[in-house]
């Protein structure tokens, strides 16, 4: 399958997505697809989220399952790795002596 309709496919299943916070997107990588999630008008500055779809995901039959999966699972991440203070950080400045 070529990268083309590999992208196509993602962008296809990815319209079927609607976020009032998220923007979904994807572009061609090599012979896969990078996944991107963006924050809609933040009122903060956060970064945008990559994801790399590998060919063997992207031609699995059960693609579609596969993509809901691993979408939920980087809004997850994506979230995550928003937080600018955990109850980590503050061990780890304990430790530190800051």
């Amino acid at each position: 399958m070529s990268a083309n309709v590999r992208l196509d496919r993602v962008l296809a299943q990815l319209r079927l997505y609607e976020h009032p916070l998220l923007e979904f997107s994807a572009r061609a990588k090599g012979d896969g697809v990078e996944l991107i999630i963006q924050f809609k008008n933040p009122p903060v500055p956060v970064h945008t989220y990559y994801f790399d779809f590998h060919p063997r995901d992207l031609d699995s039959s059960q693609f579609e399952w596969t993509l809901q999966r691993q979408l939920y699972d980087c809004l997850h991440d994506y979230l995550v790795e928003m937080f600018i203070r955990t109850p980590q950080d503050r061990l780890e400045r304990q430790r530190d002596g800051l």
